[in-house]
């Protein structure tokens, strides 16, 4: 059983300790064969997941087979607080830049809602992750979904390779334009796995991906050769390498998806009290905390007429969540071959819980047709079996609810179900205490200041002429190291309406256009017991907390735009 541990107040630690407790590490543990020349600053390895719910991964309670996660999780820490924005646009712009998204500009999505807080890209008062670390001399690559710009689509014709249509208004803030030495991925923010719309090798678009191309399979490959490349040299690097699995299309590997063809017969009000017993037993929930109820938007499983779709679904986005871990796989087998591994921090999370939306075959961004001229059959249509390239499906609100047990809600809410994610953090050299559960609070603005305390960086008050906001986040090296460590200041949310502010064991959180609702996360994360009516005074006091920060970072009553709204994805 792994060991936990709880927040406690202390004074803030200090990164000049880390080049001593390098020293210290080098010293007392066994080479295991690694090189005496690592560098003395560790590697930095981040993966992403795209729409992965909380409890998805083994390591967090799921039954999927992700036996390369839950490796990590063994050699490092699990945090069970962790937190992410809500949805994919919006954690990636508090991710690579420190900030709340709103202050990178990217409040919402990619359209241009006039606002400041919502132009729909990263803007040049933050600075990325890559800029930061390259900065402080590390090596930036990424590989996958980028999904922080505009994008000029201008019909169906483009999105099937029917055309070259350029998709891009420019490049400004493409990766290589935002601090990365390489980029190999996708700009826009979803597209099919085996032949993705807008897939980029640094700044030129990839016209035909090579025979056999999965998507998944591709990011871990060129992320795997990343680091050997990287290895060779005596300088540090950054991977970020961002997965689109599990995001919807419902597309997988025949051999992967029978794997898992007869597990989910049971549905998902009995596969969501299985993750949460088990979820019990490994530390990660709390016993007092009741199974949320079965979400409005799912019925039960008795009442579906299509079960044997239904679940054929849910095995092929198992199978897409297995096919990520086959690819941690393989960036961690790169580490090993390379003798990086004692001395490379890995962090594995996701971008928001898992996504109830259904797919509709008017959205702008789906093909409907592949290259090479077969019709694509999308929406989730039981008739259709999802898994091959020609269809294009999601699994819908039941096997969501699942996904994100025990919480409520799902993807693009600021309930726990949409913003708590798995975070799982390994670093051989350093970690004291391996396979602990924290139990501390924090956000992926965090990331920013950890990462910059890992590399002897500093944040800069300017970059490119540009004066840079001041990082939201802290470090989260004294927690997972076991050091002292300040109490953790307010989080903030808020994402087409949906709202929440975090401080302590209080929760305020209420959806767009609906009242607040106010929770104590110690007692009750499950968010099941609204206490508004009876603690009055806590919520007009958290009220006033989050008012203040709303006005702070732009945040702008939704979805009334200052001018009308621009949507660059439409061409004049």
């Amino acid at each position: 059983m792994p060991s936990t541990r709880t927040k406690r107040q202390s004074p803030p630690f200090s990164p000049h300790w880390l080049p001593l407790l390098f020293g210290l590490v080098a010293c007392l543990r066994p080479s295991h064969g690694k090189s005496a020349e690592a560098p003395a600053r560790p590697n930095i390895v981040l993966i992403l997941a795209d729409d992965l719910g909380f409890s998805d991964i083994g390591c967090y309670g799921s039954e999927i087979a992700t036996p390369n996660i839950d490796r990590l999780a063994a050699q490092g820490v699990r945090f069970t607080q962790f937190y992410n924005s809500g949805r994919c646009c919006p954690t990636r712009a508090s991710l690579l830049t420190g900030l709340y998204a709103h202050q990178a500009g990217v409040g919402a999505m990619i359209d241009d809602r006039g606002w400041p807080a919502y132009r729909g890209e990263i803007n040049h008062d933050c600075v990325t992750l890559a800029e930061a670390l390259g900065t402080a001399g590390y090596r930036t690559d990424m590989v996958g979904k980028w999904h922080q710009v505009h994008m000029r689509i201008t019909g169906k014709p483009q999105i099937n390779h029917r055309n070259q249509d350029p998709f891009w208004f420019d490049k400004n803030n493409w990766p290589r334009q935002r601090g990365f030495d390489s980029f190999f991925g996708t700009i826009i923010g979803v597209g099919d796995y085996f032949d993705p719309f807008t897939l980029t090798q640094n700044n030129d678009p990839v016209v035909t991906p090579q025979p056999g191309f999965y998507y998944t399979d591709a990011i871990a490959d060129q992320a795997a050769e990343r680091i050997a490349e990287n290895a060779k040299t005596r300088k540090p690097f950054f991977l970020y390498a961002a997965f689109t699995a599990p995001h919807w299309p419902l597309q997988a590997m025949p051999e992967d998806i029978a794997r898992y063809e007869n597990k989910y017969a049971v549905g998902w009000d009995e596969l969501r009290r299985r993750r949460h017993e088990r979820q019990i037993k490994l530390g990660i929930v709390d016993a007092r905390w009741s199974l949320s109820p079965r979400d409005a938007e799912a019925r039960a499983w008795d009442e579906m007429a299509n079960q044997g779709w239904d679940a054929h679904r849910m095995a092929v986005y198992a199978a897409q969540i297995d096919r990520l871990d086959q690819g941690v796989g393989k960036i961690l087998k790169a580490l090993d071959t390379a003798n990086a591994a004692d001395n490379t921090v890995v962090l594995f999370l996701s971008d928001n819980g898992g996504c109830a939306e259904k797919v509709q075959p008017d959205w702008f961004d789906i093909n409907t047709e592949t290259r090479d001229g077969r019709k694509v059959a999308v929406g989730n249509n039981p008739a259709v079996l999802a898994g091959p390239e020609t269809t294009y499906q999601s699994y819908g609100p039941g096997w969501a609810n699942a996904s994100n047990t025990p919480f409520r809600r799902f993807k693009h809410f600021a309930h726990e179900g949409g913003i708590a994610t798995p975070l799982v953090i390994r670093w051989p050299a350093a970690i004291p205490h391996p396979g602990t559960i924290l139990n501390e609070r924090g956000h992926v603005i965090d990331l920013m200041p950890t990462f910059l305390e890992l590399a002897n960086g500093e944040y800069p008050k300017q970059f490119n002429s540009h004066p840079i906001l001041p990082a939201e986040g802290q470090s989260l090296i004294p927690a997972i190291l076991s050091h002292p460590h300040p109490e953790r200041p307010p989080i903030f949310w808020e994402h087409e309406g949906n709202r929440a502010v975090r401080v302590g064991r209080w929760k305020l959180v209420a959806e767009h256009n609906k009242p607040w609702e106010l929770y104590d996360m110690e007692a009750d994360r499950t968010e099941t017991h609204d206490l508004a009516v009876d603690r009055t005074e806590k919520v007009k006091e958290l009220q006033e907390v989050y008012r203040q920060w709303a006005e702070r970072v732009g945040v702008q009553t939704w979805p009334t735009p200052k001018a009308p709204l621009q949507v660059p994805t439409i061409s004049d």
